[in-house]
């Protein structure tokens, strides 16, 4: 049976193990990795409308990995509408980019939960192989580190260098031009970011279990001392 601080050690390293397989799939089912701004350009350009108006024409559009919503305002009020990513939209993007963004995160989720079966395993028993030990948990979370960093930088990639929002914007619109005027990364991204970071934390704390504490001194009781005066009496 392992130390009480190993298993102490390697039961918060299965905590942030569960944490990180939870902030992925947070992550890939929520619709707040792009939020930004949209100008209806088509409304503007028929009533020409001036500085003071072009409120009146900006709407808003949130989007994640596989669903989002958009607000339009172009001249005719409020028109919320729901964004989905498959089948459809997703010919319109860079399909295969996005495919991986999904496919590295689902990996990450993977190698989280392998990671986390090795914590427990770890915190019950001693390993006989290294594979099983510290070596192994360093293996798992660094490909669980990896895959997710490749997923958030793919979309990161995709948001910033193929128009992602634009072309999400203005997916199914036949009469109105749409245009970006910002959009910015939203917390569902970042929890997929905060995901890598967990596996980090992981390391250390797998490598803190390797500190060997110093075991507390027992001090055994004094042996009386006889002498011959005291046999005499």
């Amino acid at each position: 049976m392992p130390s009480l601080w190993k298993r102490i050690t390697f039961s918060v390293a299965s905590a942030l193990c569960v944490g990180s397989v939870a902030l992925l799939v947070v992550a890939l089912s929520t619709e707040r990795w792009v939020v930004g701004r949209i100008l209806c350009k088509t409304g503007v350009d028929i009533v020409n409308a001036s500085s003071p108006e072009m409120d009146q024409f900006i709407g808003d559009i949130y989007y994640g990995l596989f669903q989002g919503g958009k607000t339009k305002r172009c001249g005719l009020g409020n028109r919320r509408s729901k964004i989905y990513i498959f089948p459809k939209l997703v010919q319109r993007l860079n399909g295969g980019l996005h495919m991986m963004v999904i496919l590295f995160l689902l990996v990450a989720v993977g190698f989280a939960l392998v990671s986390l079966s090795f914590c427990i395993y770890n915190a019950r028993k001693f390993p006989y192989q290294s594979i099983k030990g510290h070596k192994g948990l360093y293996l798992w979370n660094f490909i669980a580190a990896l895959f997710g960093a490749l997923g958030v930088l793919c979309f990161l990639a995709a948001m910033k260098h193929h128009r992602l929002t634009e072309r999400v914007a203005n997916h199914g619109e036949n009469l109105f031009i749409l245009e970006v005027l910002d959009d910015s990364l939203d917390w569902s991204f970042w929890l997929g970011v905060g995901s890598v970071g967990t596996h980090f934390v992981v390391c250390g704390v797998v490598a803190m279990s390797r500190i060997k504490l110093p075991k507390p001194e027992i001090k055994k009781p004094e042996e009386p001392i006889i002498s011959a005066l005291d046999l005499l009496y």
